[in-house]
């Protein structure tokens, strides 16, 4: 798919702040990174503060697009739902490592009240999505418990953020540092773990 110059720097810049940080990154890394005059920052995003903000919102506005796009759907039950949603966040937070890391980080910093105000607020919209799924999946018999929207929640992007940032290390655990199929086979065995405690806590049984 073809992108547009504004997200040619926006994911050239978001590298190279996942690799070395905000403050150790120039603009002229950027545009070098992205093959673009240094002006173009300026053009497309004002500052470097700006591009950085950019890329969370971007990032974010597309998280909580393809949850409103999978909650929207007629033909899938509550529970096809949550599986399409646990398939849909895995698939990006492993696509989009750097992004998630780079969030992780300013999560811990909680220096930029900007960012963290955005990630509250998508945060809030994830919330509402699950909590909608476990009313209506509870009160259509797909679901037999309704636990706690924040028990949900946490299990969901608690287990995944720690899987994905502990690949390295259990790959070295496992002796397979140079078993080129070890990533995908453990993802998609952590995705149907994940599954597999969500049935647990939501009382689905399949039939």
């Amino acid at each position: 798919m073809e992108i547009s110059k504004e997200e040619n720097i926006l994911f050239a810049a978001e590298k190279l702040f996942a690799k070395n940080g905000f403050g150790s990154t120039s603009t002229r890394e950027i545009c070098k990174e992205a093959n673009v005059n240094i002006s173009m920052i300026s053009y497309y995003f004002g500052s470097k503060e700006k591009l950085y903000e950019r890329i969370f919102e971007y990032r974010m506005n597309e998280s909580v697009s393809f949850g409103k796009d999978i909650i929207s759907k007629t033909n899938l039950n509550e529970w096809q739902k949550f599986e399409l949603l646990i398939d849909q966040f895995c698939n990006r937070v492993i696509r989009l490592r750097a992004f998630y890391t780079i969030m992780q980080r300013e999560q811990l910093s909680n220096k930029t009240a900007f960012i963290i105000d955005f990630l509250k607020t998508s945060k809030m919209n994830f919330l509402e999505f699950y909590s909608k799924l476990l009313k209506s999946g509870y009160d259509n018999g797909v679901f037999t418990k309704l636990p706690k929207v924040e028990y949900v929640h946490s299990t969901i992007a608690g287990t995944l953020f720690a899987g994905v940032n502990a690949t390295p290390m259990y790959k070295e655990f496992a002796g397979a540092k140079d078993d080129a199929n070890f990533e995908a086979v453990y993802y998609q065995g952590l995705s149907e773990h994940l599954k597999n405690v969500l049935k647990y806590l939501l009382g689905y049984n399949e039939k």
